[in-house]
């Protein structure tokens, strides 16, 4: 495997005390056996508990960590945005901050990328609860009726991107669970060359999952309305 020039690096975190040191201690070795110039950047979503410090804390420790936070508490696509944006290098790469990716991982989707505008991650044995299985298959279903494409794992936590891929992307409006459909849409819209790479999925140890919520549940069904609107009327 050939070791990238420069890699951004990006964790969202929200609520995420017992993971973060862990994520991003585990991390920081593989980032700089991947890439010869990197960074990580922890995006804090306005966490509740001492996720912030603990990510101050990294961030003392080691120069190339940077920490972004906003308050209040945005959401899953608020997040992933302000990973973007404040993302500088060539390659950009992001997995969830609840330790349930193997970050060693990343070098599969460096094998992908010279070739793919995105490489996306699907987890070949999903560790989560049933019902969270079934939003799953409900999301594929939704995607295809309304947006027309199909991926085997449009949610998966665990995504790569050419810079300028993210450039033709942005400004994306989703700030919840729907930036993912947003993503992918824009992406196929773009005609951007897209590859998908199998993943390892853990059990999350520490902390809730809130992806089964209702609230964000109905938040990610109006802001899937909303994309799917100002396609109809030419937006974008």
């Amino acid at each position: 495997m050939k070791k990238l020039k420069t890699l951004s690096i990006f964790f969202p975190f929200w609520n995420e005390e017992e993971n973060i040191e862990k994520v991003v201690e585990s991390a920081i070795p593989v980032a700089e056996k991947v890439a010869n110039t990197w960074e990580i950047i922890l995006v804090d979503d306005g966490s509740s508990d001492s996720t912030l410090i603990k990510a101050n804390e990294l961030s003392k420790k080691n120069k190339n960590v940077r920490v972004i936070t906003h308050s209040p508490n945005r959401g899953y696509g608020a997040s992933l945005k302000e990973g973007f944006l404040n993302s500088r290098y060539s390659t950009i790469v992001f997995t969830d901050g609840d330790g349930q990716f193997d970050f060693s991982e990343v070098t599969k989707f460096i094998e992908k990328i010279d070739k793919s505008d995105l490489v996306i991650g699907f987890r070949e044995v999903r560790r989560d609860n049933f019902i969270r299985h079934i939003l799953m298959n409900m999301l594929k279903i939704w995607d295809f009726v309304f947006f027309g494409f199909y991926f085997r794992d449009i949610d998966c936590g665990f995504k790569m991107f050419r810079k300028e891929a993210v450039d033709q992307l942005l400004p994306l409006r989703s700030e919840g669970a729907m930036i993912s459909t947003e993503i992918l849409v824009k992406a196929k819209r773009k005609k951007l060359k897209i590859s998908e790479v199998s993943v390892n999925h853990y059990p999350r140890l520490y902390g809730e999952q809130n992806g089964s919520n209702i609230s964000v549940i109905i938040r990610a069904v109006l802001e899937s309305l909303i994309l799917w609107w100002d396609i109809r009327n030419g937006r974008f």
